[in-house]
């Protein structure tokens, strides 16, 4: 009797430990379609589709080839003239251009101007265009480049996997401070989410600066503009932990890798992208994090004021996503709370099973943002 009764017992605890391990399997099986998704649909082909050239000029050579090429590109290219090679020079330092081609003439070869510290890869695209139409004409092609990047970051993309660590380090810490901090009031969670966006800032310039030279100038805006991205995570992070609580891990990796690295435009600019990723761009806080970046060290602050507005706006949503955790966990707190105690084992055993069930929450959630 006793066998068949630890037999009973020993299978029942099988059953609901699956099922509880296969309702936790639906979070790493959703990363993975998400990341998927996200990933191969903003990267795996990336095409031009209104990338603004401009043909330096205003003779009827001029105008003929760039109705040529507007023919030939079939939307890939928004082809301008402008009358001068100051005013492509300009455009291509504020990101409204990201090409000027000077046609070449007896005794002189055909140039290119780019600025590759706005984005290396649409810097590329423009160089291949350009090549073949000098080729057509016999002539090699100089290129020159009006914004180069720093030397510690040939490619440009430095930047990119900078904000990556960022959000890694920021996003992870979501999962500690409301699962194992979950105990501690709003304000205090909001204080640690405070002082490790510092952290997690500091960290990042010293990436930045010291250890591999990315930028050679302007480390100390690029360390405000770290700390102001982290820290907007960071609170929106603790204060979705009280509606989401384990899905929280799988909701700041939707908002912060899936929909941000992608958007970011540290890889592909949106004139490479789907639309869909080209329109995130535009407000999303990785894309406010690269291009101010991009702005403050390489544009002389070019766009620096709307991007740094797009964080600001992303941080005080976290203020206020963490000021609204904490009235909703003060209200649950007071309609949860007995109105008379009246035994003091139960009291005990209460906590010590709420206590129970935040560790648990904790290590699963840390288990996730790890394995990710």
């Amino acid at each position: 009797m006793k066998v068949w009764r630890f037999a009973v017992t020993a299978g029942h605890t099988t059953q609901g430990a699956l099922r509880h391990v296969l309702g936790h399997l639906l979070t790493p099986l959703l990363m993975c379609v998400g990341m998927g998704l996200a990933y191969l649909g903003a990267f795996h082909a990336p095409e031009p589709h209104d990338l603004r050239v401009d043909i330096v000029g205003s003779g009827p050579q001029a105008q003929v080839l760039a109705q040529t090429l507007q023919d030939k590109g079939a939307g890939a290219l928004a082809v301008h003239t402008v009358p001068d090679r100051d005013t492509a020079t300009a455009a291509l330092r504020d990101r409204s251009s990201f090409g000027a081609y000077l046609p070449g003439g007896p005794g002189h070869t055909p140039e290119l101007l780019v600025a590759s510290a706005t984005s290396d890869t649409s810097a590329m695209a423009v160089e291949k265009v350009f090549t073949q139409a000098a080729a057509t004409h016999g002539q090699p092609l100089k290129v020159t480049d009006v914004a180069p990047l720093a030397a510690g970051d040939p490619t440009g993309q430095g930047v990119f996997f900078l904000l990556v660590a960022l959000s890694i380090g920021s996003y992870a810490s979501v999962a500690v401070i409301g699962g194992a901090g979950a105990v501690l009031p709003m304000r205090i969670r909001a204080l640690l989410a405070a002082g490790m966006s510092l952290v997690v800032s500091l960290v990042g310039a010293a990436f930045a600066g010291p250890l591999f030279h990315l930028v050679d100038h302007g480390l100390g805006g690029l360390w405000a503009l770290s700390w102001l991205y982290s820290a907007g995570i960071l609170l929106i992070g603790v204060g979705l932990h009280t509606y989401l609580k384990r899905w929280t891990t799988l909701g700041v990796m939707v908002l912060f890798v899936m929909l941000n690295f992608t958007s970011s435009g540290g890889i592909y600019r949106p004139e490479l992208q789907p639309g869909f990723f080209g329109a995130l761009h535009s407000f999303w806080n990785g894309a406010g994090f690269v291009e101010g970046v991009r702005g403050h060290v390489y544009l002389d602050g070019h766009d620096l004021g709307r991007n740094l507005l797009v964080l600001t706006l992303w941080l005080l949503a976290g203020l206020a996503l963490t000021l609204a955790a904490g009235r909703t966990e003060a209200r649950r707190l007071h309609q949860a709370a007995p109105a008379r105690p009246t035994e003091q084992e139960p009291k005990r055993e209460s906590e010590q099973e709420s206590k129970q069930e935040s560790k648990q929450e904790t290590e699963e959630e840390m288990e996730e943002a790890v394995g990710v």
